[in-house]
C-alpha cells in the first residue's frame, strides 16, 4: 500500500506539478532542454539518439543505450504516435535532451502492455533521451550504426581482456574476439570443425560469478548434454566459434563479449542487455550430426540458440 501511495504522489508531482513539464495530447509529460540548435527534426530524417527507461519503485533501469549502442529511428509524421517519446520528436533538434513520463494505466488502456510483476496500476515509467545526430539517407544511418556496433564490441573485448588478466587466466582469442582458456587439452586432433557435432556440458555465469544456466546437475533429469552442429547457427555466435578450439575430452572456459552473445536485446528476464558471459565447458564428444532430414538436436529446446539480433554480426 505504501509503495502505491508513494508512486501516486510522485506521479502527481511529476505530471501535474510544475511548470517544468508540458503535456502532449495523450497525456505524456515531458520537458525539453535545448542544446542550442534551432532546426527541429523533420519527416523523413533518420535520427541517432540515446534513450533510457526507468521503472518504480526505485527508478531501476529497464533499458538504456547510454554508454552502449545508440538507437536509430526514422521520423515519420504520418504515423500516429501516442504516449511515447515519438510524440515529441519534431519538437526537438540535434543536441536537445528531454525527460518524459509515461502512465502505465494509459499504456494498459492502449493495449501496449499488461499489468504484471514489473508494471503496476498507477505506476509511472520515467524516460530520457538525447538527440545525437541526423542523417538524410538510411544507408548513412546504417553505416554509422555499424561503427557503433564495432565500438561496442571493442569495449566488451577490452573488458574481458582486463577481467581475465586480473584473474591470471591464460587465454587465446578467436577471430571474432572470444577469449578461450583451455585447462585440460583433451584430444587436440579431434575438434568439432564446421559441420561436426559437439556434445557439451556447460555452466554459464556472468562476470560476477552468478550462474544463469547449467546442464551439469546430475541430479536433475532435464540436465542433458548439449548437442550442437558447428556452423549451423544453433548457438550464439561466440559459443559456436569458441567450441572449435576444444578437443574431445577437453575442459576450459570461454569468455564471450555481449555482441557475440545476446547483444543489446539480452535474453529477458534471465540475461540483461549487454551482458558479457562466461561458459565453463567440458567437451564430452565430437561426432557426426544426424542426417539432414532429421530435426537437428540443437533446435530441440537448446537454451542458447542464436538470438535474431546476433545473426550476421
Amino acid at each position: 500500500m505504501m509503495r502505491t501511495t508513494l508512486t501516486l504522489i510522485a506521479a502527481i508531482v511529476l505530471l501535474a506539478g510544475c511548470n517544468r513539464y508540458d503535456k502532449t495530447p495523450s497525456g505524456l509529460a515531458y520537458k525539453i532542454t535545448s542544446g542550442g540548435n534551432k532546426e527541429k527534426l523533420k519527416h523523413g530524417q533518420f535520427v541517432k539518439l540515446n534513450v533510457e527507461y526507468k521503472v518504480p519503485p526505485k527508478d531501476s533501469t529497464l533499458s538504456s543505450s547510454y554508454g552502449h549502442i545508440p538507437f536509430y529511428i526514422a521520423v515519420d509524421t504520418n504515423r500516429p504516435s501516442k504516449h511515447s517519446f515519438f510524440e515529441i520528436l519534431t519538437k526537438c533538434a540535434v543536441g536537445d535532451k528531454a525527460e518524459f513520463a509515461m502512465s502505465v494505466d494509459t499504456l494498459k488502456k492502449m493495449g501496449v502492455l499488461e499489468y504484471n510483476a514489473l508494471f503496476h496500476p498507477r505506476d509511472v515509467i520515467k524516460g530520457r533521451f538525447e538527440i545525437l545526430k541526423t542523417f538524410a539517407k538510411q544507408e548513412d544511418a546504417m553505416a554509422d550504426m555499424t561503427k557503433e556496433q564495432d565500438a561496442e564490441k571493442a569495449r566488451e573485448i577490452k573488458e574481458l581482456q582486463d577481467f581475465t588478466a586480473k584473474k591470471g587466466a591464460k587465454t587465446q582469442s578467436t577471430k571474432s574476439g572470444v577469449l578461450v582458456e583451455i585447462n585440460a587439452p583433451g584430444d587436440a586432433n579431434n575438434r568439432p570443425d564446421s559441420g561436426k557435432m559437439a556434445v557439451v556440458l556447460y555452466k554459464g555465469t556472468f562476470l560476477n560469478g552468478k550462474i544463469f544456466d547449467s546442464n551439469t546437475d546430475k541430479n536433475n533429469p532435464s540436465s542433458q548434454p548439449l548437442q550442437v552442429t558447428i556452423g549451423s547457427g544453433g548457438v550464439i555466435p561466440g559459443m559456436d566459434e569458441a567450441l572449435q578450439l576444444f578437443g574431445k575430452g577437453s575442459k576450459g572456459k570461454m569468455y564471450i563479449p555481449a555482441m557475440l552473445a545476446y547483444g543489446q536485446g539480452g535474453r529477458p528476464p534471465v540475461i540483461p542487455a549487454y551482458s558479457n558471459l562466461v561458459f565453463e565447458i567440458e567437451m564430452l564428444d565430437v561426432t557426426v550430426p544426424p542426417p539432414p532430414q532429421k530435426q537437428p538436436a540443437e533446435m530441440q529446446g537448446n537454451p542458447h540458440a542464436q538470438p535474431p539480433q546476433a545473426q550476421k554480426k
